[in-house]
């Protein structure tokens, strides 16, 4: 079994924190650890250092363990930091086993990018991670593999503690939720402009790439929504749903490169995505900012509204 952990933790917002790059290509690190103070200050508390939306696929190991000791200094020992898994099953074991080391609480296993799939073989690969992990670990749905009974099937595991779940099907999510009857945590992988449905559905917490740019607005969405606060918890996603929607263009292919761009305007500079991301243009760059710019002042007045009230008298 692996170690100890309390996966009420992750019911939460999870930060996807983006990954900078200075002019040589190299990581930022200092930029990082900028954005990560922001987010912990706003009150984030887990972190999904070197996801999707932070390039995964583009980083190297080093990197992604370099980037898990930045995160685990920046954000402390009450934060939750999980590393994402993939590729070949050595290369994900050895991975977990140094992300461990270096301060990861959690594990989750990315997307199953390989040709020929088969629920079949999903299980095989899953077992042998969950059967070998150091750490709790959760799997990112994103395709009708893994399979929901699948997944029903490895929540018995003691070392699975939960799911992201980013297939947008909610009825599908609720059922799933129902079945499995509270042995582990539902999280909606598809961000805000999912997340208060999945939320009624039985999501006890989302993943977020916008928070990037507005931590208070997502972190008090997701507070209304899980006191039952709807009214209040759309009225914020409003404010937040132009960046999803931007994102999601053309077949989503914005997802990282929007928030690349639109870091800028919070006063850092993460460079540009790596290849094969798309690249924004000079056109999309003036759009960007024209959009951004009313989110930016509801998470000012969010910020404020926020700050404990000071004691007079």
């Amino acid at each position: 079994m692996a170690q100890e952990f309390d996966s009420h933790r992750l019911r939460n917002v999870q930060f996807v924190p983006l990954t900078a790059f200075d002019q040589e290509n190299r990581l930022n690190l200092s930029a990082m650890r900028e954005l990560l103070g922001r987010l912990h200050a706003a009150g984030g508390r887990v972190f999904i250092t070197c996801a999707g939306s932070a390039e995964f696929h583009s980083l190297t190991s080093q990197e992604i363990l370099d980037c898990i000791r930045l995160a685990r200094e920046a954000v402390g020992e009450e934060s939750v930091v999980m590393v994402p898994l993939g590729y070949d099953l050595p290369s994900a074991r050895e991975m977990l086993k140094q992300a461990v080391d270096a301060g990861a609480d959690t594990g989750l296993v990315m997307p199953l990018g390989f040709p020929y799939l088969s629920n079949e073989g999903a299980r095989d690969y899953y077992l042998r991670l969950l059967d070998a992990a150091p750490c709790p670990l959760l799997i990112y749905k994103k395709s009708e593999i893994p399979s929901d009974d699948l997944l029903l099937e490895l929540a018995g595991h003691e070392n699975l503690v939960g799911v992201k779940y980013a297939v947008n099907d909610i009825d599908a999510f609720h059922r799933i939720v129902q079945d499995d009857g509270g042995r582990i945590e539902w999280i909606c992988g598809s961000a805000e402009r999912f997340a208060p449905f999945f939320m009624l559905a039985g999501a006890t917490g989302y993943t977020s790439g916008a928070g990037n740019v507005c931590p208070h607005l997502t972190l008090s969405m997701f507070r209304a929504c899980a006191k039952g606060d709807w009214e209040r918890g759309l009225a914020l996603q409003r404010h937040i749903r132009p960046i999803e929607d931007y994102r999601a263009r053309a077949a989503s292919s914005y997802n990282i490169s929007f928030l690349k761009q639109a870091i800028r305007a919070t006063g850092l500079d993460f460079g540009p995505p790596r290849p094969p991301q798309r690249q924004i243009t000079a056109e999309e760059a003036v759009e960007i900012e024209a959009i951004l710019s009313p989110i930016l002042e509801a998470e000012k007045n969010e910020a404020q509204a926020n700050q404990p009230a000071t004691a007079t008298g």
